[in-house]
């Protein structure tokens, strides 16, 4: 394992009859409860699959939002109490801009990426991440030169007329008619966003961008919130507290803990601690220039025993740096004593069926969505049993070696974590 030591925390117990499960989503401007659907569907699909019963109902703690489960498995009962870290209302205010305001995030959100030169380098680790990335781009000038073309045309027409009927070209005043057009093109864009996205992955780059790598003051508190929430947990009496963090809901994770540990706040003998990272995007961040608060907190987590990390990706989704190891990669991976994350793959084509994983494929957000539901033939990867199971993290991943196709070498040109 190249001198990497994926040992579990030695107070680790490796039995489960309570949980707290934290999940904080990526770049969602969604309700939590379509995360509780999304879960009660799942783990029906997968218990019938795999044999094992579970079931919801109403939330018992005091956080924002969840739900409580109830599973056995091979006759172990195992109770979870399942939280949604929200900041939905972050993102739904960083998508609240406008037509002309959306244009402009573009171009800055390019100049950050392209002028730091993080585009590059990014798509020397994963091409299909970087191609998500330029998809809202591609989209959003495609609409801007559709709108340009149907302006052009009105104008062009509203001077012929101008010419026919009073025999004069109304050239210059056929420019508000044109430029009208214009706008009515690119406002029919906007409201059938819906289907194509493009305006919702801006914001999503955008929000990044801004700061060019460094977390927003609004962002910054809410993490405050969050850190507060792990703290109950870890109160509460639990076996095992998980964070789990999705897309970029995964660098969320990295700051809380890191935070949380190198200020010594959890108990030492409180429950065993567990992380898992999905579908992470961990590299849009960490390679800008000022992401140095969460590169100083991937090399500090990542060498940690009291905790485990595992990261599961996979190649089929095109949303994420699938089986890039995000402390490697970023340039921050200590000479001695990393730890973590263990990197697998959740193979799509091999743990869901051949129909399904053509049915899928082109899905692209679903794909991304994919570690949330059901596998048709998991292996030691199965969402429910993780948050809902009789096994901890790490006894569940105890003696799984890390993907050999997983990438390592150091891309980031920005390494600074101060």
């Amino acid at each position: 394992m190249d001198g990497q030591s994926y040992e579990m925390s030695a107070r680790t117990e490796t039995r489960v009859r309570q949980r707290r499960v934290l999940y904080i989503p990526g770049f969602d401007p969604v309700p939590a409860r379509k995360y509780r659907e999304r879960y009660r569907r799942g783990a029906a699909e997968q218990a019938r699959i795999s044999g094992y019963e579970i079931s919801l109902s109403k939330q018992r703690t005091e956080g924002p939002f969840g739900w409580h489960v109830e599973a056995e498995t091979g006759g172990a009962k195992t109770q979870a109490d399942i939280e949604v870290l929200v900041w939905s209302d972050i993102v739904k205010d960083s998508m609240s801009h406008g037509i002309a305001a959306t244009y402009l995030q573009l171009l800055r959100t390019a100049w950050v990426y392209i002028g730091t030169g993080a585009l590059f380098r990014l798509f020397r680790l994963r091409k299909g991440p970087v191609i998500a990335a330029l998809y809202p781009v591609i989209f959003l000038l495609g609409q801007l030169l559709i709108a340009l073309a149907v302006g052009a045309g009105v104008a062009a027409l509203t001077s012929w007329l101008g010419a026919v009927l009073i025999g004069v070209p109304l050239t210059v005043a056929g420019l508000v008619p044109g430029a009208l057009a214009v706008w009515g093109v690119l406002a029919r864009f906007k409201r059938h966003d819906g289907k194509v996205l493009a305006y919702y992955l801006m914001h999503d780059y955008a929000f990044t961008a801004r700061h060019r790598g460094a977390n927003p003051p609004a962002l910054e508190a809410r993490l405050e919130a969050f850190k507060a929430r792990v703290l109950d947990a870890m109160a509460s009496g639990a076996d095992e507290v998980l964070i789990v963090g999705h897309s970029s809901g995964a660098q969320m994770g990295v700051n809380v803990l890191a935070d949380l540990m190198r200020a010594a706040r959890l108990p030492v003998a409180g429950p065993t601690l567990s992380f898992l990272t999905l579908g992470q995007v961990v590299p849009m961040v960490s390679f800008l220039p000022k992401a140095t608060r969460l590169r100083a907190d991937l090399a500090y987590l990542c060498q940690q025993e009291g905790l485990t990390w595992v990261d599961v990706t996979a190649p089929g989704d095109g949303c994420t740096f699938a089986l890039c190891d995000p402390v490697a990669v970023s340039g921050v991976a200590p000479d001695q004593g990393k730890r973590w994350p263990l990197v697998i793959s959740a193979a799509f084509t091999q743990t869901l069926t051949p129909a399904r994983w053509k049915a899928l494929r082109w899905r692209l957000f679903e794909l991304h969505f994919q570690y949330l539901n059901a596998f048709d033939r998991p292996g030691d990867y199965d969402y429910f049993q993780i948050t809902a199971g009789p096994k901890t993290l790490a006894a569940r991943f105890a003696g799984r070696q890390p993907s050999k196709s997983r990438i390592t070498r150091a891309i980031n040109r920005y390494t600074a974590t101060q």
